[in-house]
């Protein structure tokens, strides 16, 4: 069959990476795609928020299966749309993405269906939102409502943080996203990534995998979107693994279908492991970025029979398999972020820390001009390692940052540091 996939990220340069490898994928079309995604399939320029030319396009190329990977088109309706235009498409409805769209009701779900997660109050009024956290105290975690592009959850280590943060949203600086915020406790505990495909009843559990969501090396600086990740996360034991579903995944499938808004797609926990058990953080309606860069090449089998499951509701007769590897990325981003990425910079030796084994390089804000690869974003590369140990796959992962050649870009240097130091605790 002929497939589209939706989004020009790092997530979409490995999702076509492992697409493209499928028996099932006659051509693959990626919108608008990347220089990565363009080694394979064909980029196409399309208007992605135009859902009825992305059908019209479908219906040209005689699409088979749209994957979509941002949370952008999946909360504006995009699956829904394409569905009325006879489209199959993997990923949430519109009422289902809500899940990702707004964290209040996530929140609320949460409240109503017994999922464990941080104590919190909504708010739409900065004064109020200043009042609880004056008689809360610090620390808080404060969060925009809507869409921020990973940059709408502030760690307030103090009142004035707190009071910083609520002053920001309330004012515009993260747009419509910030006009309503959830304020929460914060958890004490280990992050951790998971992921399952859903089909609206059922639920398969995927590989899990720790993001780095701090710029700075020691978990220090501002949140960004990820500056890196890897797979599998120690911390996620089987029977982690086993709760996390029974506790948090199949109760979230069961109310969203009570609410007559059954999810379908690929649901991204981010669990924070907590001395109680799990707790949801919050969910994402789609794949993580760089999570995904680090599942999919541990992802031993065909993706799109997976993907073609969870549209079709017959998950309860799927499984997949998993490479006992680990995976790690480190994202090499542009100078200035998580603020002002500096774009336009040249970058250098991208093939040659390509041709080392074991190593893949997945493309995010890249940009070919004339020739020549450049920096045209915030997180732009993605350098991939598999190795027996998370420490043998980040040892690996920077001997090939270092033979990168890029003096507009930087990366933190301890991607992977808990597991790292698991692994030599012993």
């Amino acid at each position: 069959m002929n497939i589209l996939l939706i989004g020009s990220g790092g997530r979409e340069h490995a999702l076509s990476w492992a697409i493209s490898a499928s028996p099932l994928c006659d051509k693959l079309f990626i919108a608008p795609g990347n220089p990565g995604t363009a080694e394979c399939g064909e980029n196409v320029v399309i208007d992605i928020a135009d859902h009825e030319a992305v059908a019209n396009f479908c219906k040209l190329q005689r699409i088979g299966l749209v994957v979509v990977g941002p949370e952008g088109p999946l909360v504006e309706g995009i699956v829904d749309d394409l569905a009325a235009a006879g489209i199959k498409a993997f990923g949430p409805s519109k009422a289902a993405a809500q899940l990702e769209g707004s964290k209040a009701f996530t929140k609320e779900l949460c409240a109503e269906f017994d999922i464990p997660t941080a104590a919190f109050a909504r708010f739409d009024d900065p004064d109020a939102a200043r009042a609880y956290v004056a008689k809360h105290g610090a620390p808080l975690v404060i969060k925009a409502d809507g869409l921020a592009a990973g940059k709408g959850v502030v760690m307030a280590e103090t009142v004035e943080q707190a009071n910083d943060a609520i002053a920001m949203m309330f004012s515009g600086g993260l747009g419509a996203a910030g006009e309503e915020i959830v304020i929460e406790e914060w958890m004490i505990g280990e992050e951790a990534s998971f992921f399952a495909l859903c089909d609206g009843a059922h639920a398969l559990a995927l590989a899990s995998a720790q993001d780095h969501k701090r710029v700075g090396d020691g978990d220090t600086g501002p949140n960004t979107g990820g500056m890196g990740a890897y797979s599998p996360a120690p911390v996620m034991t089987k029977a982690m693994e086993a709760r996390v579903m029974a506790e948090i995944i199949q109760p979230t499938l069961a109310g969203m279908a009570r609410r007559g808004s059954p999810f379908k797609g690929v649901l991204f926990a981010g669990l924070m492991i907590t001395a109680e058990g799990p707790k949801l953080i919050e969910y994402n309606v789609r794949f993580g970025d760089p999570e995904c860069e680090v599942l999919m090449p541990r992802l031993k089998s065909d993706i799109v029979p997976a993907l073609l499951a969870a549209c079709d509701g017959v998950l309860d007769a799927f499984d997949l398999r998993w490479s006992e590897e680990a995976a790690l990325t480190v994202v090499l981003a542009a100078k200035g972020y998580p603020g002002t990425p500096e774009k336009g910079s040249v970058i250098a030796d991208v093939e040659k820390a390509a041709a080392q084994d074991g190593v893949l390089i997945f493309h995010a804000g890249t940009q070919d001009k004339e020739g020549k690869l450049v920096a045209n974003g915030g997180r732009v590369l993605n350098v991939v390692a598999l190795g027996k140990s998370v420490s043998e796959a980040q040892a690996k992962a920077y001997a090939a940052v270092d033979l990168i050649d890029w003096p507009g870009g930087f990366c933190r240097r301890d991607i992977g540091w808990q597991a790292v130091k698991r692994e030599r605790e012993g």
